[in-house]
């Protein structure tokens, strides 16, 4: 509740931050004095949760696992303020204004933590998504940005559609909108029900870009400023895959409904797995095969959500961090270079180390290759879905898949360190280098010691 009050409040402030302060630069510093204060007040309220959730008004649950995930959501935005901030000034001269959507879309991610409710689940998905279409369009004298706006619009629009439609089935099943009360698991399924849940399966794979609702994901992250893509691919993600697990832990986890959307599910994962990778080996765009990236990283984080247990619930926080963090990284060092394609970082390693080095480590953790944060957050869901004890074979195409992403993120590595190459690279301050450093550390100190996070819950 905390991280709500604080990320809202903290938007409207940077609304006017933004009409009295001339520098630009100057307001990146109001916004991370902002995030810190989000980020301390949410974990003020950790020692009231400690022993135990407690609901407000039935409509928000406050629990360790919302106050724990509001912490990473908030870390990994600081983080992301500190490398990339600065080049938001390049975007377009309402700087405040884009800020003070971050911190909207930050609302909106807590509120979808803790919603007890379906008109809550409702406003979380609208206030993470409304400031999101704004923000691809941002760099309004790009006819890619334009485009990317659009489309990330009608069809974020015509998803909504779809959720509501299973929000309105799913109370005329259950007669009330308490997420904790809708009594579905009894067999024989409620038609109505099961209608719902099915287009909420489907509402909710596009807004976590899982195929086959993926098709807006590449055009709309290579179009939108990099600056905001690197955002809208990791904390904005994270707090979807959150909404998603929350709603199918809390409401349809038991009885005979679970193995009609379960299956769905395994599918949608299994597909989102194989098309995510695939399409990402034949890339020529960096930012572009991040897009498809994300989409595989997506069928791992559905991992979570289809496998309904403990370990699940450990897994996506593990996993929202460590991805997060090692992408926010890598699109830092993507702002630094003229050159987006994989040529682009031919010879990086010899005029930039540092970048080089970041890169590679970051890639490691994509990969889950061990050491790196990624490792045991990939072991963590996968681990979920052998203890479910049915998706076995899901698991098998899992680890298929993680084997062909190490092709595509180690192309980068090989362009880096074995290919000659004079690689455009804008100047990189002192600041940065340090908090490049502190990131890369965070990343190797999560993979050695992943239980400094998922002890909380």
């Amino acid at each position: 509740m905390n991280a709500l009050i604080s990320t809202a409040l903290s938007g409207v402030v940077l609304m006017f931050v933004g009409l009295l302060v001339r520098n630009k630069q100057h307001i990146k510093f109001f916004a991370i004095a902002a995030i810190i204060i989000a980020f301390i007040a949410n974990l003020a309220q950790y020692p009231s949760v400690a022993l135990g959730s407690f609901t407000m008004y039935g409509m928000i649950e406050v629990s360790k696992f919302s106050v724990l995930f509001n912490a990473v959501a908030l870390g990994a935005t600081l983080l992301y303020f500190l490398l990339s901030g600065r080049e938001m000034v390049k975007v377009g001269e309402h700087v405040g204004d884009y800020y003070a959507l971050i911190f909207f879309i930050l609302a909106g991610i807590s509120l979808a933590s803790s919603f007890s409710n379906l008109l809550m689940l409702f406003l979380s998905i609208e206030i993470m998504s409304i400031p999101q279409y704004i923000l691809a369009g941002a760099d309004r004298k790009s006819l890619k940005s334009n485009e990317a706006s659009l489309k990330y619009f009608l069809m974020g629009s015509f998803s909504t559609g779809i959720l509501l439609m299973g929000i309105t089935l799913i109370y005329g099943a259950a007669g009330t909108f308490n997420i904790a009360e809708l009594g579905l698991g009894t067999d024989p399924v409620h038609p109505l029900a099961l209608c719902g849940i099915i287009l909420m399966v489907f509402a909710f794979s596009f807004k976590v870009s899982a195929v086959p609702f993926h098709f807006w994901t590449p055009d709309v992250y290579d179009g939108s400023p990099t600056v905001f893509t690197a955002f809208m691919a990791t904390v904005v993600k994270a707090g979807a895959f959150v909404a998603f697990l929350r709603m199918f832990h809390v409401s349809f986890a038991g009885g005979a409904i679970s193995g009609h959307w379960t299956l769905i599910l395994s599918i949608i994962t299994a597909a989102t797995l194989i098309i995510g990778n695939f399409s990402a080996v034949f890339q020529q765009s960096v930012k572009r095969m991040l897009a498809y990236s994300s989409i595989a990283q997506a069928g791992f984080m559905l991992f979570a959500v289809v496998a309904m247990n403990t370990l699940a619930t450990q897994g996506i926080i593990l996993y929202a961090a460590a991805y997060s963090i090692a992408t926010i990284g890598i699109f830092a060092v993507l702002l630094k270079l003229k050159d987006y394609t994989f040529e682009g970082f031919n010879g990086l390693a010899r005029k930039q180390p540092l970048l080089a080095l970041a890169v590679t480590i970051f890639l490691f953790s994509l990969a889950g290759i061990p050491v790196s944060a990624g490792f045991f957050a990939k072991y963590f869901v996968l681990a979920a879905a052998i203890q479910h004890g049915h998706l076995l074979w899901l698991v098998i195409i899992g680890v298929l898949c993680a084997a062909i992403s190490v092709y595509y993120y180690f192309r980068v590595i090989i362009a880096m360190y074995f290919k000659q190459g004079d690689p455009e690279v804008e100047e990189v301050s002192g600041g940065f280098k340090i908090t490049l450093i502190a990131v890369i550390a965070l990343v190797i100190l999560l993979g050695l010691f992943p239980n400094l996070l998922i002890s909380f819950l």
